[in-house]
């Protein structure tokens, strides 16, 4: 895809975030959205993944260590084909698959279970780790959020990351600096992000988590850099794309009634109409 089209889908995946979280009546839509653009570029461009084949030996994997916006990986997901799109608006619904934290037994393409906050990436890490000792190609992407790594297991993962030297590895911080109760440095401040991984002997890249160029020669750079894991730092919006969610921690994990839906689709729309034109 070119970056006009991964623009494209990725604000058809924020529309997806909507629906469901509109549909279920509950749901995280603020740190799904903020992570649109990173979902796209993962599932449509980087990883070596296929819906046809969603347990294939040497597909990449990817762990959403960030659990509760499963509303963004499961609308990537469908869009890439993995289930139907239709599907979304099952979310959280009795007898649904698409339940609130990403399932690995039941759902096409999420490998690993998820929703407990630091776990996740101590899951990615035992991927990689397992790919250097049985000598496969797969690369491991896991997904963060900015307050998640207040959690002291974050930080236990990464040391061992960078102590086997896990180049096969990359973690992206989605740094929209709001969490459930409020800005992350009110709450525990994880600042500087960058430094603290660094220390830790990973690669750094900091990024516009938002913008598809920037994104996409982040994850170039992490392909080429050899020795040492990965740690992308996205700096994003919380909301991003809906006017009224844009950078408010109450839409951390508040669904839109049915007049917010309504206004949050317009936007959308209006985003869609104006990519359509450039």
């Amino acid at each position: 895809m070119n970056k006009s089209e991964l623009m494209k889908t990725a604000n058809e995946v924020r529309k997806g975030i909507i629906e469901a979280v509109h549909s279920a009546k509950s749901g995280h839509p603020g740190g799904s959205l903020s992570a649109a653009d990173i979902y796209t570029y993962l599932f449509f461009e980087e990883m070596n993944i296929d819906p046809r084949d969603p347990k294939k030996a040497d597909r990449d994997r990817f762990v959403l260590s960030k659990g509760h916006t499963a509303p963004g990986y499961y609308s990537a997901l469908a869009h890439r084909g993995f289930f139907p799109v239709e599907d979304l608006k099952t979310l959280r619904k009795t007898g649904s698959y698409l339940q609130g934290h990403p399932d690995m037994k039941h759902i096409p393409g999420v490998d690993m279970s998820s929703g407990s906050l630091g776990q996740g990436i101590s899951a990615a890490v035992g991927m990689a780790i397992s790919a250097k000792i049985s000598g496969d190609s797969y690369r491991v992407y896991t997904l963060l959020g900015d307050g998640e790594i207040q959690e002291g297991q974050v930080w236990e993962a990464s040391m061992l990351a960078a102590h086997r030297h896990l180049d096969n590895l990359v973690v992206i911080v989605d740094n929209n600096n709001l969490q459930i109760d409020g800005a992350i440095t009110d709450v525990n401040s994880p600042y500087p992000i960058d430094k603290k991984f660094e220390a830790f002997n990973f690669h750094v890249i900091n990024i516009d988590g938002n913008n598809m160029d920037e994104i996409e020669a982040a994850f170039k750079e992490a392909r080429e850099t050899k020795g040492q894991p990965t740690a992308i730092i996205a700096k994003t919006v919380k909301g991003k794309g809906v006017s009224f969610m844009e950078n408010q921690a109450s839409w951390h994990g508040t669904a839109p009634n049915d007049e917010q839906y309504g206004i949050a689709m317009s936007d959308l729309e209006k985003v869609g109409e104006s990519l359509c034109q450039k």
